[in-house]
Parts: C-alpha cells; structure tokens; sequence
C-alpha cells in the first residue's frame, strides 16, 4: 500500500504537576526535510526526537511541536532572584553614596531591570521515568500521522487506478481510427497528385513512397509501450510503499509516449483521444508529487 506524505498526528501526557503536547504534520517534499519546536526542558532529547522521526517518517516537509502547559499557577509565574535582587540593592547603595550619584525614584524598575534577576538559578533535569513518558507519547503523534498517511495513500491509490483505467480505455478507442486514417491519408495523397500532375506518374513508385510514409505514422510500437507502461504503474503501486519517485518517472515516459501518438495522429478524433488521455496523465503527476 502506498502513503501519502501529507499526514497529522497529535498526543498529549498528563504529568503531576504539567500537561505535554506532542504535535507533527507532513507535506510533500523531495527529501526528509524537518523542522523542530521543543520545550527548553526537553530540548537535550532532540537527536533522539529527530532519528525517531527521521527512521519512521522517511521523506517530506515535517513541522514537529512538543510544549508544555504548567498546571500549578505559581509554577506559570516569571521567577525572580530573590537574592540577586538584593545584592544589586546593596552595589548601588554604595555606589550611590561612594559617587553622590542619586539613589533611583522607582527601585522595583531599576532592580528588576538589572541581568538575570528574572532567570532561575536552579537546573532542572529531566528523569528517565518522565522521559519514558513523554517519548511514549512522541511515538503516538509519529503513529496517528503515519495512520493519516495511510488514509491518504488509500484514497491516491483508488485515484490513480481509476486515471489508469481511463488511459487503457482511451488507448482502445484509438484502434478504429488508427485504420480509417491510414486510407485516409493514402486517398489524400492519390487524390493531390492526380490534380497537381498532368502527366502520368509511377504508380508503383508511388506505392512505395505512401508504404514508407505510412510507416512513419505507424503507432503500434507506441501503444504497445504505452499500455506496458499502464502496466508497469499499476504493479508498481501494488509493490508497498516508498514509490514515489519510480512512480513519476513511470509517468513521465508515459507522458512521451502519449505525445508520440498525437504528433503521429493525424487524424481530429485521434488528436482529441490524445487530449483527453493528457488531462488524465496530468492529473496523475500531480498527486504522486504527494506519493512517498
């Protein structure tokens, strides 16, 4: 089954004293291409993080959440030095009046203004049972989007065989016109000459040039590679996922060989078939831009 890389996933972890959000989206990329926001506290953990995603994830443009919601009030306050505090109160009285330098109007401002008054001085670590936790539910977030991604492949899978089937029917109606044209073009010819040349002409020689010229028009290799190629494309999405790329190159010679056929056509019904068989092959490369 093949995947989409446009997924969502999202896990949260009730801790004693915070809540953790875990959030991961994907859209289409060439490569694995990942950007992180991570709570200051979690932060050392980002490798880890980043190999997880990484390994599970394989290719697209990856947004990764992880933030933390406090549940105690006090702890959602910004802390201040205490002590800091203090000891800058003190410098600057006696610089104050070591200088003659006035004493500030509005302590709290100055004070609070002063570096590192407003930064806690104590470091918390992260235990291995918080961590277990917290890891456990990053792995859930990569899990519902690889679940959304399956979603999405399931739905690009039945799209893609239904296009499919569209080009196969439309290369079958091919074949009546295919035979019309060819006396078509050979009456044309015949009948061009016997108006422009008064003179006799060699009909044999004539005969072969039209075989030669006819040959050229000939599109049974085409359709033969074409259908091949139909094939090829429908094997391909059975295969399991990570096809992406295979599956764009499959398209674009189906592409070649689509515009062999209407550069050869020669003929309005076929020129149309031909149009028609585009629009559906464009719509195919559009959605395996979204295939991993």
């Amino acid at each position: 089954m093949i995947q989409s890389m446009t997924g969502y996933g999202k896990a949260t972890v009730e801790l004693p004293d915070k809540k953790v959000n875990v959030e991961i989206k994907s859209l289409n990329s060439k490569a694995m291409d990942l950007s992180t926001r991570i709570a200051p506290l979690y932060r050392e953990k980002e490798m880890e993080i980043r190999n997880e995603i990484a390994k599970t994830l394989e290719r697209g443009k990856v947004d990764f959440s992880l933030w933390i919601e406090k549940k105690d009030a006090e702890q959602l306050a910004t802390p201040i030095n205490q002590e800091l505090v203090t000891a800058y109160y003190n410098r600057i009285k006696e610089i104050s009046a070591a200088t003659g330098i006035p004493e500030p109007e509005d302590w709290f401002a100055a004070l609070l203004r002063m570096p590192d008054v407003m930064t806690k001085n104590e470091t918390v670590e992260v235990t291995d049972e918080e961590w277990s936790v917290v890891a456990a539910a990053v792995r859930d977030a990569i899990g519902h989007l690889v679940d959304f991604r399956k979603q999405e492949g399931t739905a690009l899978e039945k799209k893609f065989r239904e296009k499919i089937a569209n080009i196969t029917h439309l290369l079958e109606t091919v074949e009546p016109y295919e035979k019309e044209r060819v006396a078509k073009i050979k009456d044309r010819i015949t009948e061009a000459l016997e108006k422009t040349l008064s003179v006799d002409y060699d009909k044999n020689r004539l005969e072969q040039e039209l075989i030669y010229y006819i040959e050229k028009l000939d599109i049974n290799e085409e359709k033969q590679r074409l259908a091949n190629h139909l094939k090829y494309f429908i094997s391909t999405l059975e295969s399991g996922s990570g096809q992406g790329k295979k599956l764009g190159f499959i398209a674009q010679e189906m592409g070649r060989e689509i515009n062999t056929l209407g550069s050869k056509s020669n003929h309005a019904e076929m020129q149309k078939i031909v149009v028609q068989m585009k629009d559906e092959l464009e719509q195919i490369k559009e959605q395996v831009l979204n295939v991993m």
